[in-house]
């Protein structure tokens, strides 16, 4: 007996990067990876420390985060932003990505009337996927001329059974900048709670960190992590912090599916969130780099690669991102992203992340002759 054929998962974007890699496999000293955002800096002796000595890992952790961290996240955020959110109105979360995956399934639930994800049309993949996963609409917002959403696109059907918005800011890949306060006020004026991922606000080159929650916290949170301004993302602590109703819904609905990040990992959060030194340091060598294979780049292509207003990405116009990424793979042994990883707006551009150390990223320039 036949049965209908039920999700069939797409690739794994990063997974049909395995060919590229052949290509370059040929180089001494191997591919030079530029195409995950994972950080190659170490973190502080005090995260480390932490982890091995918090005597935390015989216990269940509190799946909403212990109070210590709830107040170092407060601290941060008041110390960071200049605004005071207290600890009822923080939660920790296991890194960020597991929350953008599975916050439209628990909204689906309060809210099922509504049934679409507002999200980036140029943006990190998962937006899109956690609206597949919970069977509701996904629907790419545009950008604005200067990368920034553009609210006055979304259909006024669309904001009708709109579920939630996601906004990224600075935005992966992009780097551009959106108006948050916009982004909120959008949102009340739509009754559509606004989630803002603002994973990368310490690398915030065009003015100073933003965060949604200077708008207000009506209707809105905030989604942080440490996996980026502290080198963590193999310890996965993140947390979320906004509107009173909507974080004590999600805290709720997340400890029954054991959400919980580990103990030693709580620890080593809450020491990460207590140095501001480092995070300056690590701002410092993401510019370093962000020059430096912006200038071996641009040299090599002939192409104009700017700088992003955010973030640690390079996102530049190729016209075609896969012909780039091949062709960088097999003439320098540099592993990038093509753009339509980030959906298909993006096929004609290329994202770099600067996350190799100065050794790796002068290979790079030596294997395409650039000074």
């Amino acid at each position: 007996m036949s049965r209908p054929e039920g999700f069939v998962p797409p690739p794994y974007p990063y997974d049909r990067l395995d060919r590229l890699a052949a290509l370059g496999a040929h180089h001494g000293g191997g591919i030079v990876d530029l195409s995950i955002g994972t950080p190659c800096d170490p973190p502080i002796p005090a995260v480390l420390d932490a982890l091995a000595h918090s005597g935390s890992e015989r216990g269940y952790p509190a799946s909403i985060g212990s109070l210590a961290l709830r107040e170092a996240m407060s601290m941060w955020i008041h110390r960071r932003f200049g605004i005071d959110v207290g600890p009822l109105q923080i939660a920790a979360c296991v890194g960020t990505k597991e929350f953008v995956g599975t916050t439209p399934q628990y909204l689906k639930l309060r809210t099922p009337d509504r049934d679409t994800v507002l999200f980036p049309a140029i943006s990190y993949p998962t937006y899109e996927m956690g609206a597949v996963l919970a069977g509701c609409r996904p629907v790419p917002v545009p950008a604005r001329l200067d990368g920034g959403i553009d609210f006055d696109a979304i259909a006024p059907s669309d904001a009708e059974r709109a579920l939630m918005l996601w906004v990224n800011s600075p935005s992966n890949p992009t780097g551009a900048l959106t108006d948050l306060d916009a982004a909120a006020a959008w949102g009340r004026a739509h009754d559509v709670p606004v989630f803002s991922d603002e994973c990368y606000a310490e690398f915030t080159w065009h003015g100073r960190p933003r965060t949604i929650l200077e708008s207000g916290l009506d209707g809105v949170v905030a989604v942080h992590s440490l996996s980026k301004r502290s080198n963590l993302a193999g310890v996965r602590v993140g947390f979320y912090a906004g509107d009173e109703a909507l974080v004590n819904y999600l805290k709720e609905i997340r400890k029954h599916v054991g959400m919980m990040v580990p103990g030693p990992a709580q620890a080593a959060g809450l020491a990460a969130l207590a140095d501001d030194a480092h995070v300056l340091v690590q701002r410092n060598l993401y510019l370093e780099r962000l020059e430096r294979v912006s200038h071996i780049l641009s040299s090599w292509s002939g192409l104009n690669i700017s700088l992003p207003a955010g973030g640690f990405y390079l996102w530049f116009d190729a016209l075609d991102g896969w012909a780039f990424a091949q062709r960088l793979a097999a003439d320098g042994g540099a592993l990038v992203s093509p753009g339509d990883f980030y959906g298909a707006g993006g096929a004609h551009n290329v994202r770099v992340a600067v996350v190799q150390p100065k050794d790796r990223i002068e290979r790079v320039a030596q294997r395409l002759g650039v000074l």
